[in-house]
């Protein structure tokens, strides 16, 4: 049988095959994750957890996301993009199901790690599939799975209250279980219709898998991608407690849903521009400069300013995401990709991880609700410094 030709575009089945199985991946990387806020009045009341406490249980997924990046990397070298991905949403429905028995903050926070484990090794694995099953579109392909994180981050945000938790009788332990469903069945979905090895000529498995910490580029898509993490996990975890501590509860539904649903006009503007976006610099500074913006926004303003800001910074994070994740695949060799985005999934989950704690021992020190979002903004700034320091040649792809 004559071998598939690596540089024949794929058929018009087998581009949406590979669409829309990447979507349905990227829905997978944070269902399970953004069940959380919305039920973290219930949680911090039914466990009595101290701000600190709501800070690390935000901050665990990027503990995990920093810390199972590289063996995430590991796997793929061993068995493959795609066997990788599967064994990864298996694990964060697990891990999703067993916080519903939980008795306590402790094993709340195994089974969050367990949950966040699965994704960290799924993380990695996209760019690579990406580059595999779409090599003549790289960046619509990134955008594509990005869309479908973003209305995974929705999905739990906008339904938790409003369906789930009626469904299961106001329990947050419910909650956690009825979240886990899907991503399981997303994994048995993939599993069975996913492209196999061999798909366009490329190889199964890469033979490396520990990345070149001496390379510069590296550290710079870290620490950008780091403060659009940081931003984003961080304001997800204190918009709740911020508000409930405000006696203002009648925002937090508002504000969460604002500033997930704003990632999604995001995405599809960069589905058509992302081509032309990913060469220039200016697209980060102004969407850093932006988020700023709207920190204060959300600290101090009322309830429209609140939730306009809120919708604004989630345009402007996930518009710096999709760009950021498409930078491994644009920027690596075929058998570094997967090296390259656990990298950059290392740095900038490291700093991700840092700012709800440093957020939660800011408010618990000055006994000021605000201060929690003064690191929130700060780390902002190491993408507006790094941005002009990284340069994609138009001809990447």
């Amino acid at each position: 049988m004559r071998a598939p030709d690596p540089h024949r575009p794929p058929s018009a089945g087998q581009l949406w095959l590979c669409l829309a199985l990447l979507w349905l991946a990227g829905n997978g990387l944070r269902i399970t994750i953004l069940a959380v806020p919305p039920v973290i009045p219930l949680l911090s009341a039914d466990l009595h957890m101290s701000a600190t406490e709501v800070g690390i249980l935000g901050g665990l997924p990027a503990v995990l996301f920093a810390c199972a990046a590289i063996p995430g990397s590991l796997l793929i070298a061993r068995f493959g993009a795609l066997s990788t991905l599967v064994i990864g949403l298996l694990a964060t429905a697990l891990g999703s199901a067993l916080r519903g028995a939980v008795p306590d903050v402790a094993l709340l926070y195994a089974a969050t790690v367990v949950t966040a484990f699965g994704v960290a090794v799924m993380q990695p694995a996209l760019p690579p599939l990406v580059r595999a099953w779409l090599p003549h579109r790289i960046g619509f392909g990134t955008a594509v799975y990005t869309n479908g994180l973003l209305v995974g981050e929705i999905i739990p945000v906008l339904l938790t209250g409003l369906v789930v938790l009626p469904l299961v009788g106001n329990s947050w332990r419910g909650a956690f279980v009825a979240w886990a469903a899907p991503v399981a069945l997303i994994a048995v979905v993939i599993a069975l219709l996913a492209p196999r090895p061999g798909f366009l000529g490329l190889a199964s498995t890469p033979r490396l898998w520990w990345p070149n910490w001496r390379d510069p580029l590296i550290w710079r898509l870290g620490l950008m991608l780091g403060s659009v993490n940081a931003l984003y996990f961080a304001t997800n975890t204190f918009i709740p407690y911020y508000f409930h501590a405000e006696s203002r509860d009648g925002l937090i539904g508002p504000a969460l849903v604002a500033l997930n649903a704003g990632q999604v006009p995001a995405s599809f503007v960069l589905l058509a521009v992302v081509g032309e976006l990913e060469h220039k610099v200016w697209p980060y500074v102004a969407c850093g400069v932006i988020s700023i913006a709207c920190v204060a926004g959300i600290v101090f303003g009322d309830g429209a300013v609140v939730i306009g800001s809120a919708a604004v910074m989630g345009f402007a994070a996930a518009a710096v995401l999709i760009l950021m994740l498409a930078l491994p695949p644009l920027l690596s060799k075929p058998d570094d990709v997967h090296r390259t985005a656990a990298a950059m999934f290392t740095i900038s989950y490291t700093i991700a991880v840092l700012t709800p704690i440093v957020s939660g021992l800011a408010w618990d020190l000055s006994g000021m609700p605000a201060t929690a979002f003064l690191p929130i903004g700060l780390i902002t700034l190491l993408l507006i410094v790094l941005a002009p320091k990284i340069s994609v040649p138009r001809d990447a792809v």
